[in-house]
């Protein structure tokens, strides 16, 4: 805060003494004085000292009557050295100048209202220094003229403060990102358009409203992050929060990339948090496609993988099984392999039902499945194509028995059954399960699914193909049984 001083002139203006300087009576001993009042003139000394402008006046004439510490602070002059001079000339405003800079000055004293100028004033060092002034006039108790007061400050200090304003207008309401200002009981106070759209409501609406009517899943992620930064400051980078929006048309999931900032004011003394700003931009469709790519590029890797595996298996369905096993990597929980004998499928190959563990022939293959009408391997089969199948959103017991129903491992709540072609016949399905962890098989699962069948019923051709060869037998020296 910056201080300023006064001269004796100042005196002249205190509230108890007329224009003379004569009674009222001496400060705070006139009619209806309040006793050990502030004296007019500290009172009025102590208001500029605490201004945060330099201010100077001139009386009529053009003789500086009050000078303050702020000016004092922009200028290098005292008020010692400013009060009674004639103006600014020869010492504030070169003489080539100073007649220019009076006459607008003083041009005020008998208009209403307020002029604006710039002026190049110089500094008790010699320096010059650019301002921006606000100039009106003052009038005595007469009503005439009397003269003419003047704040200023230095122009890129007033640049600086147009710009902050200009900023924080421009991002609440253009900003192509969202706004939000947090006070510390973490409820929004400000919300830009690009925020309040993004939140889905309206910009008054969502004033003063806990984070959690609005975010339903991840306030407690959102929370800490803003309480974070009211305790410690910033993060160094920005943050990406996964949350769960409530809507009209019904929960969205987004990834909002987020900055902070933690807001304190600049008018105390020491710093007093007055909340946090946030900003963030949408990147949920850059996020998602992040992920498919990584998605796509580590599937392909896996086939990539299981090919040469399987290159190197002597026996074929053990090439099948091995292709399933790296199939199984951040897709599914279980596997199965049900070959077509005659009108009904058998168990060929499947995963541990209660651990996790990898696709082995089933011991004692050949007797047919039980599957009902309508299972989903069934109609793989007879639709030449993939079936998608789910357990819905019942209980965990309604699970189980759905997925016992159909023969399956009773953790399995999300299905996926391709049918294996090879050289225009179908040998049978493979079947990839999902426990509740998992979210359901979409169009891009099914895709890499039937990449993956592919390969498996090749193996399971050519296995097949070798043990129906006259006197061909397997790798050990075993015929193999018919069904598997």
């Amino acid at each position: 805060m910056s201080a300023s001083r006064s001269s004796g002139t100042t005196d002249a203006l205190g509230p108890d003494e007329g224009p003379e300087g004569k009674p009222g009576g001496a400060p705070g001993s006139g009619p209806g004085a309040i006793p050990g009042a502030i004296p007019g003139s500290e009172l009025l000394a102590a208001l500029l000292d605490g201004m945060d402008a330099a201010l100077c006046a001139f009386d009529a004439d053009g003789t500086v009557t009050h000078w303050n510490r702020e000016a004092e602070r922009i200028l290098g002059w005292s008020a010692e050295e400013a009060v009674g001079r004639p103006g600014f000339a020869g010492w504030a405003v070169r003489r080539a100048d100073a007649g220019e800079v009076q006459e607008r000055l003083m041009a005020v004293m008998g208009g209403p209202g307020r002029q604006v100028h710039e002026f190049a004033l110089l500094r008790k060092d010699g320096g010059r220094v650019l301002v921006r002034t606000q100039s009106a006039g003052v009038r005595g108790a007469d009503g005439k003229p009397a003269g003419v007061y003047c704040a200023f400050s230095e122009v890129h200090a007033q640049i600086d403060l147009e710009r902050a304003i200009a900023l924080s207008e421009a991002l609440f309401e253009d900003a192509s990102w969202g706004v939000v200002l947090v006070d510390v009981d973490l409820r929004p106070t400000v919300v830009n358009a690009h925020a309040a759209r993004a939140l889905g409501g309206g910009r008054t609406a969502l004033l003063g409203r806990p984070l959690g009517e609005l975010v339903v899943q991840g306030v407690e992620d959102l929370e800490g992050a803003l309480q974070h930064v009211l305790v410690a400051g910033a993060p160094p980078a920005p943050v990406e929060l996964w949350v769960t929006l409530r809507t009209a048309e019904g929960d969205r999931r987004r990834c909002w990339r987020s900055g902070f900032l933690r807001l304190a004011s600049p008018l105390a003394e020491e710093p007093v948090p007055l909340g946090v700003g946030w900003l963030f931009q949408d990147v949920t469709e850059a996020k998602l496609a992040a992920q498919d790519a990584d998605r796509v590029r580590f599937r392909s890797n896996q086939l990539h993988r299981a090919s040469r595996s399987a290159a190197e298996c002597e026996d074929p369905m053990e090439a099948a099984t091995t292709s399933l096993d790296y199939a199984l990597a951040g897709f599914a929980d279980h596997a199965l392999i049900d070959l077509v004998a005659g009108e009904r499928l058998v168990r060929a190959a499947a995963t541990p039902s209660d651990a996790p563990g990898p696709c082995l022939p089933v011991a004692g293959g050949g007797i047919p499945l039980r599957y009902a009408q309508g299972h989903p391997a069934s109609q793989a089969v007879d639709r030449t194509g993939s079936v998608r199948a789910t357990a819905g959103t019942g209980t965990t017991r309604a699970a189980g028995e759905w997925a016992t129903e159909r023969q399956w491992p009773a953790d399995s709540v999300h299905a996926l059954c391709v049918v294996l072609r090879s050289r225009g016949r179908t040998l049978g399905v493979v079947t990839f399960l999902r426990s509740a962890h998992r979210v359901a098989f979409e169009r891009p699962d099914a895709v890499y699914a039937e990449s993956v069948a592919d390969r498996v019923a090749a193996s399971v051709d050519l296995h097949q193909s070798l043990r129906d060869s006259p006197g061909t037998t397997g790798p050990t020296g075993n015929t193999r049984p018919s069904g598997t």
